[in-house]
Order: structure tokens, then C-alpha cells, then sequence
């Protein structure tokens, strides 16, 4: 016999609670947000933020809990409130076809511009004008798999908690500084100061990415600016960046993808970084 449910009614009053963080406004307000599934749950339960850690409840169901009881003993171990839910409980707070099992309450984890520029950071991808929750949080993983120091979601993004967006970053929301809401114009300004270099990624760009590498002109600190799915970046914004800078199209392709464009960009940086000479080099 499994482990005794203790919640079975989506109704109840901390299923209708976990359940308004869905909402932008509830998030907001509470500071809370809802992280689905076991990899999400176990970088959760090993963040902390100045207010402690990170995962702050637990909702599982029975079968999730003898799968994944590692996590649940993690978390217990933390002092988090673990609920041992109903089917229907999980299905209620879960944004999926298919729920995992397991979701867990969070405590937002953002920091301030000011904050991330104090750690001078040497790669930067901001989120300018990104719409779409998907394409954040993978532009998010994809900034944290190339070893990206931060991530900037201007006001004119998504909402960095969605929980598509949390779902779509694959962990990584947890692994590297975030901030969230700020004015491009203040971002790009900031970012300069530090001393970083702020190139839009524009399929109309005046300069190549692969000159940029082979002038050697990306190993220093740099921050790449993304713009929207559908009509990319605006000119304003474009004329804040030091350059507009394209990704070869060498086939037939029409364009790349936002995801895909700034894996590249990002992954370009990287290297250059560590070659000789660059920012990173040993």
C-alpha cells in the first residue's frame, strides 16, 4: 500500500491558493511562483534565496512520492510543507497534458539590475521585446548551457514565472541570476557602465557574425540583445546597441528561430571568450 493522500479536493483551500499563482497578478502580489515536475522540484529544493530556501511547499501525488522519494525527503529535510495529493489535486495545478506528479510553490527569485551589474558580469543574454513563454525560458536554458553570468527580461517580455516559461528553462531559472521588469533603455545604460558591450541580434544587422569572430571583436564582455518572435527588435532599441549583428544564413532558410538564433549567438560569444585573449582565457 503507497503512502496515505492527504489532500483529495481541489477545492480546498491550499490547492485554491498554489492554484492562483497561474495568474500574473497573484504571482506579483505574493512573490510566489509554480514550478512543475522532478527536475524543476530538485533545483528548487537546493536554491536558496535572502529569505531562505527557495521551495517553500509541496504538492505530490502518491505514486510521484514513492518515485521520487529522494526529493520528498529533501524537502522534508528543508522544513517544506509536503501534501501528498489526489490525482485531480495535481491535474488542478498543473499546466500540462500529462502532469509529472509533482509541483512545487517557490519564492521568486530575481534580483535587481543593480545586483546582477555588481558581479560585472562578462555575458549577458536580455530578454528585450520576447513575448512568447516558451521562447524565454529557452533562451534562458540556452543562456545558462553557455555559461551566461545573468539574463535581463526588459518590461516589454514575458513574465520570467509563467509557468510555461519556468517549464521551458528546463532547471536553469535556478542556476543564474535573473532580473526581471527593467526599461531596456535603463539595462543597456547599466550595461555599458559596467563596461559591457551591447550587440542586437538582428537578421537585418550590419555587421556578420562570423566577421565579429574573425576580427576578433567578441572576446570581451558582451550582452546580446533578443528581440520578438514575429517582427524582432524595434529600431529605438536597435540604436541602443553598440551594433546590429546577423546570423549567417548559408542555405535556403528564410530565418532562425529566436531559440535557435541565440543559441548560436550566445555559443559564439563563449568561445570567443575563452580563446586567447578573450575575457575568460586561462
Amino acid at each position: 500500500m503507497g503512502p496515505a493522500v492527504d489532500l483529495t479536493s481541489p477545492r480546498s483551500p491550499r490547492v485554491v491558493a498554489a492554484r492562483r499563482l497561474a495568474r500574473r497578478t497573484a504571482r506579483g502580489r505574493e512573490r510566489r511562483f509554480l514550478a512543475e515536475g522532478p527536475q524543476a522540484i530538485r533545483e528548487a529544493v537546493a536554491h536558496r534565496t535572502p529569505d531562505g530556501g527557495t521551495l517553500v511547499e509541496l504538492f505530490a501525488t502518491a505514486e510521484a512520492a514513492e518515485r521520487h522519494d529522494d526529493l520528498l525527503a529533501a524537502a522534508r529535510d528543508a522544513g517544506v510543507p509536503v501534501h501528498l495529493a489526489g490525482p485531480e489535486v495535481l491535474a488542478a495545478l498543473s499546466q500540462t497534458v500529462t502532469p509529472q506528479g509533482l509541483v512545487g510553490v517557490c519564492r521568486f527569485l530575481d534580483r535587481t539590475l543593480e545586483a546582477v551589474l555588481a558581479d560585472r558580469p562578462r555575458l549577458v543574454a536580455v530578454l528585450a521585446h520576447v513575448r512568447d513563454p516558451g521562447n524565454a525560458g529557452t533562451v534562458l536554458r540556452c543562456a545558462d548551457a553557455a555559461g551566461a553570468d545573468a539574463v535581463i527580461l526588459t518590461d516589454a517580455s514575458v513574465d520570467a514565472y509563467n509557468p510555461k516559461a519556468v517549464r521551458a528553462s528546463a532547471g536553469s531559472l535556478f542556476h543564474l541570476p535573473v532580473a526581471v521588469g527593467v526599461p531596456v533603455e535603463r539595462a543597456v545604460r547599466g550595461l555599458a557602465e559596467a563596461g559591457v558591450r551591447v550587440l542586437a541580434a538582428d537578421g537585418a544587422g550590419e555587421r556578420e557574425l562570423d566577421a565579429e569572430l574573425d576580427e576578433g571583436a567578441m572576446g570581451g564582455p558582451t550582452a546580446w540583445l533578443f528581440g520578438n518572435e514575429a517582427w524582432g527588435l524595434p529600431e529605438a532599441t536597435r540604436a541602443l546597441a553598440d551594433a546590429a549583428v546577423r546570423v549567417p544564413i548559408h542555405g535556403h532558410a528564410e530565418s532562425l528561430n529566436l531559440a535557435t538564433a541565440a543559441a548560436v549567438c550566445l555559443y559564439a560569444s563563449a568561445r570567443a571568450q575563452r580563446a586567447p585573449g578573450g575575457c575568460r582565457a586561462e
